[in-house]
């Protein structure tokens, strides 16, 4: 009989068990539920704690959050029955690229230029690039500062053609292709449309930059 009472009553106490979690978990919890849709997927919690916390808690049975600042008041209770107050600050981050050091307009920038580093969810506006992927092999159009985050308008494809360079001018139709001497008015890079000068015949046309110092003429 005492036996049964044991298994029965382990029985009960193990889902109770189960429900507890770190203080750590249960704010984050809180946390992601205030913030609702305005905090991306891939966003993360980092919650600091001012003074002791229990090592575990059932539940968070009241929970207040400063949207701004990230300081947050909760009552957490334990499997006893125990309520502690928890005070700290809740910040929700995301993992970005950043410059490992300072880049300067017209440098290429490659793996070994990129950090990832946590930066305040604050910080991350609509034009900031959050994939390095979409860093690497790119053009410095401003200056970035190092451990700063990037906006996709501070970099761009590489040019393939500088204000100025002499360039070869390819016309092809598809039954006749033709070549000629130029001079480009505008920088471009690979695919994007530039004026040049024909200097043969001093004319003026529009182009597509194909590549270093090529042009294809279109009509």
């Amino acid at each position: 009989m005492r036996r049964a009472l044991a298994l029965i009553l382990a029985t009960l106490l193990v889902p109770l068990a189960a429900l507890a979690e770190t203080p750590a978990v249960l704010i984050e919890e809180q946390v992601r539920q205030t913030l609702g849709a305005e905090l991306p997927p891939e966003a993360m919690i980092r919650v600091r704690f001012k003074g002791a916390t229990p090592e575990a808690a059932e539940a968070i049975s009241a929970f207040w959050m400063d949207r701004d600042s990230g300081q947050f008041l909760a009552n957490a209770v334990t499997e006893t029955g125990v309520t502690h107050r928890l005070a700290g600050m809740a910040l929700a981050v995301m993992a970005l690229p950043v410059p490992a050091q300072r880049l300067m307009p017209g440098a290429i920038i490659g793996p070994e230029d990129i950090v990832m580093t946590e930066l305040s969810l604050r910080r991350v506006g609509a034009f900031t690039i959050t994939d390095p992927t979409l860093l690497e092999g790119m053009q410095v159009r401003r200056m970035l500062a190092q451990g700063r985050p990037v906006m996709t308008q501070s970099v761009m494809q590489p040019l393939v053609i500088d204000r100025g360079d002499k360039v070869s001018i390819l016309y092809d139709d598809g039954r006749l292709v033709l070549t000629a001497p130029g001079r480009a008015l505008d920088s471009a890079h690979r695919g994007a449309g530039l004026r040049i000068v024909n200097l043969v015949s001093n004319a003026a046309l529009e182009g597509i930059a194909r590549g270093p110092g090529l042009v294809e003429v279109i009509r």
